[in-house]
């Protein structure tokens, strides 16, 4: 680093862990792991297990089966205090009784710092979140965005080997998400920690992650690189939940090389790819299409693709959004205004739907 600190940078291996409440699995044989700085999301919709597997990794919360090992060394008798994870917690978690530069020294007191030392890394933690001169200020009076940044400034003074979001935009409104994803993958670039995030929220971890795990059911269902997660999902779970996804029934007319020939309820018939899978004649998909890769034209003019009937429009500025009735399914797509060239459709026109077999893939029909 720059500034002359010492960062260590960790790895985390989660061996078939698995936590009961209840009597009931709510995570079940759990197994990922993470690199050396990397800023590892955990997805899925509320109720899936990340906050589990998160407060379980800063020793909360004891597994009942299987083992976390941080740097080659089992943790899961290691007490919180001496692991060396940061944590921000869905709702930051400030006291509310002392000044945001006392939240911060709160962990630094408990090292023994003192005085001017404690002084200057307090004000080192601030002005690394943007929140120089805040010492003074109570959280009350911390608006939009200060609050989680005072709780990674919290978080970072210790300086980490880890660091732990929990759902850190949930309580941002809409407009300051944008800005805090940005913030959150350049403050991970410039501190080197390694990071697991948990979010509900598909835009997040898309923007931010290096890997993305995605939970469902309190099990690991896919893990894969932003890109790979959003464009080869393995299942339909995993396709609506990482963004808008158009699955229309089809069946598997012809086996080849590189994918598969399919044939939609209406007679279409599409390549597509795999999805790593292997189809048989006759076995019927779902066909999972993204509504930005997809164009729309006249009927007439297209000698291929899925014929259908446009039923809604909504035009939004440098984007056109349509609804296409197809066979079995109802098909979003989403334009760009430039690429339509002045024209445009409305509902009751027949179009046709421009499938690109680098972009679709064939899933299971669950």
């Amino acid at each position: 680093m720059s500034d002359g600190r010492v960062v260590r940078v960790s790895e985390v291996r989660m061996e078939g862990v698995g936590k009961r409440l209840g009597g009931a699995w709510v995570l079940q044989d759990v197994s990922v792991s993470v690199l050396p700085g990397e800023l590892y999301t955990l997805l899925g919709a509320p109720g899936s297990g990340k906050t589990t597997l998160l407060r379980m990794l800063a020793g909360f919360t004891r597994p009942d089966a299987g083992r976390i090992v941080v740097d080659d060394a089992p943790i899961d008798a290691v007490p919180p205090q001496e692991r060396g994870i940061g944590m921000v917690f869905t709702g930051y978690a400030l006291w509310p009784h002392m000044t945001v530069g006392d939240n911060v020294a709160l962990g630094l007191r408990q090292r023994g710092a003192r005085g001017d030392a404690l002084a200057r890394q307090v004000g080192a933690a601030l002005e690394r979140v943007g929140l120089g001169g805040f010492e003074r200020r109570r959280p009350a009076d911390l608006h939009g965005a200060e609050p989680l940044r005072a709780a990674l400034a919290r978080a970072l003074a210790l300086e980490p080997r880890l660091l732990l979001l929990d759902e850190p935009l949930g309580p941002l409104d809409p407009s300051l998400r944008d800005a805090m994803r940005v913030e959150l993958g350049r403050l991970h670039q410039e501190a080197g920690i390694t990071t697991l995030l948990a979010t509900r929220e598909p835009a997040e971890a898309l923007a931010v992650s290096t890997r993305i795990a995605v939970l469902a059911g309190g099990g690991l269902v896919q893990e894969g690189r932003p890109e790979d997660v959003y464009w080869r999902p393995r299942s339909r779970a995993v396709a609506e939940l990482v963004g808008g996804a158009n699955l229309v029934p089809v069946r598997v007319l012809e086996l080849r090389e590189m994918g598969v020939l399919v044939e939609t309820d209406g007679g279409a018939r599409v390549p597509v790819g795999h999805g790593g899978r292997a189809w048989s004649v006759g076995e019927r998909g779902l066909l999972c299409l993204r509504p930005e890769a997809l164009r729309i034209d006249e009927a007439a003019l297209v000698p291929g693709g899925i014929a259908g009937t446009v039923e809604g429009y909504v035009f939004e500025g440098g984007r056109a959004r349509y609804d296409v009735a197809v066979p079995g399914a109802l098909v979003r797509v989403e334009m760009l205004t430039s690429a339509l060239a002045g024209r445009g459709f409305k509902p009751g026109d027949r179009v046709k739907i421009e499938v690109s077999p680098e972009t679709s893939i064939l899933l299971p029909a669950e």
